[in-house]
Order: structure tokens, then C-alpha cells, then sequence
């Protein structure tokens, strides 16, 4: 999971369901074209993405590719049950790219699996979406209870403190997501939140990615107003808190040359701090 990650939206728009989605980015963009997030539309145009070829009959998307599916929507929302199956059918296609499915409805994850799923599929990552305590509780269970090779957890937007001991003890889950939150309103992310996070995850070896300390981070005490994505990015980095330990000098570089190069493909200037 990184920045230059892939995404697919065979869908677009959502519902509010709880407190993570106060600020959602889907309906801040939306609002900003005067769309209505609640309409549930079918991307027609790019429905069939990943199965897309170039007029040599090559896949558009790459082999090894890492997709993160529904950004803008749900994967499991009601309104796409028929969608969802022809979904299936096109993840089914490409076993040689992973599709992360991330959602805040675990609960209609079992019923909605294809008839062909066994113990899971190697190319399908489940992912919950969980952020404080209440939620966690709600929803890390339903991903517990599923045949799946891959499982993962989104503490994002991190809102509330939270306790994952005993999830991760199952040794089930592979990878920790946390990330503060962005947008108009943003609720603060606690350092100690997320070191505790970070020490339990050691205690279970489980990986951590701290992604972004979001607008509002407080340490010690002391709130900082971080606005740049960027400077997010890179303060969650030099925080110590990533698990395993990675190289914090080069992945600093790395988060700041992939920046100035989106950057510059939009004909902007760019810097890094």
C-alpha cells in the first residue's frame, strides 16, 4: 500500500454509515461538482478496467499491480449486488494483480462472495475500515469469521483510541493501516494513540503503516496544524512508528521525489521540506 498504488472505482458514491465518515473525501470532492454522493452510479466508462486492453491485446494494467477497489464508494453496498457479481468475474480474470476491497460493511461481506471462492482467493485482500474503538468491535469480528487468504485493517480516519490486542493475536491479520483525517473539521490524531498501536503490533508482529498524521496531530500535548499531505506523510514517517522499522532518511526522499513528479505532470510547482 503506497502513494503510487492503483485504484478502480467500478462504482461511484456511498452513505454515510458512521462516524468515519463525517468528513469523507468522496462527499468533499462531490460537493465541490455539485454531485450528490448518495446517487450510487456505475462507472461506465471504466466499469471494466482491469480486464481493459491496448491494440497490441496487452492488459492496460500491469501485472503485479496493487488496486485499491472502491475508493469513492463500497464494495459491499446494497445498491450494487448486481454490479458486484460482474466485479467478481473481472478480479477473477487477473490473478496475477491484487485487489484490496476495503469497507465499512464487513457484515455483508460472507453473503456476497462468489460461488467459486473456497477458502479465498489469492489475489483479494479484505480490508476493514475502523476507526475508534466502537467500530473496531463492530466490525473486525466479520473478517475474523471469513475464509480469506489475505486480511488486513484501516485505522483511517484514526479518531478514537483503540485497542487491536486481541485481533491480532488471532495472527490472522497481516498489516495494520492508520492514518489521521483531512478536510474541513478534522478531528485530531493522538501521538500515543498510535504508539500504542505501534507496540502492539510488535508484540504480534504484524505490520504498521503509519501513512499520515492527517491536519490535526498532537504530541506531548502540543497540537500541530499540518496541512501538506506531504509534510503529513513525512511526519508519520519520522515519527518512528512505521513496523517494522524502515529507513526513514530514504523513504523521506522517496515520498518527496514521488510528489514532485505528480506535481510536475500537472504542470506545478513543487518542493518538499
Amino acid at each position: 500500500m503506497d502513494i503510487t498504488d492503483l485504484t478502480w472505482n467500478p462504482w461511484h458514491g456511498c452513505h454515510r454509515c458512521s462516524e468515519g465518515c463525517l468528513n469523507c473525501y468522496a462527499y468533499f470532492l462531490d460537493k465541490r461538482y455539485g454531485r450528490d454522493t448518495n446517487q450510487i452510479c456505475r462507472n461506465k466508462s471504466n466499469f471494466d478496467y482491469p480486464i481493459k486492453k491496448d491494440k497490441n491485446g496487452k492488459y492496460k494494467l500491469p501485472s503485479d499491480s496493487f488496486v485499491r477497489v472502491c475508493m469513492t464508494s463500497d464494495f459491499f453496498l446494497e445498491e450494487t449486488d448486481e454490479w458486484r457479481k460482474e466485479a467478481w468475474n473481472i478480479i477473477r480474470q487477473r490473478q496475477d494483480v491484487t485487489f484490496s476491497l476495503l469497507t465499512k460493511r464487513a457484515h455483508r461481506i460472507k453473503e456476497n462472495l462468489p460461488d467459486d471462492w473456497g477458502d479465498g482467493w489469492d489475489n483479494v485482500q479484505f480490508a476493514v475500515s475502523a476507526e475508534n474503538q466502537k467500530r473496531v468491535d463492530e466490525r473486525i469480528p466479520y473478517i475474523l469469521d471469513i475464509s480469506a487468504k489475505h486480511r488486513w485493517i484501516s485505522i483511517k480516519p484514526f479518531i478514537g483510541e483503540v485497542d487491536l490486542e486481541k485481533y491480532l493475536a488471532t495472527g490472522k491479520i497481516e498489516t495494520v493501516l492508520a492514518g489521521g483525517e483531512n478536510y474541513m473539521g478534522s478531528r485530531p490524531l493522538h501521538y500515543e494513540w498510535v504508539k500504542k498501536l505501534h507496540d502492539q503490533c510488535e508484540k504480534y508482529n504484524v505490520q504498521l503503516i503509519f501513512g499520515q498524521t492527517g491536519n490535526v496531530f498532537v504530541k506531548d500535548g502540543v497540537e500541530y496544524k499540518i496541512r501538506s499531505r506531504t509534510d503529513q506523510m513525512v511526519q508519520a514517517v519520522k515519527s518512528g512508528l512505521n513496523y517494522p522499522h524502515i529507513d526513514i532518511d530514504k523513504r523521506v526522499k522517496e515520498i518527496c521525489e514521488i510528489r514532485e513528479k505528480m506535481k510536475e505532470a500537472k504542470g506545478q510547482k513543487s518542493g518538499c521540506n
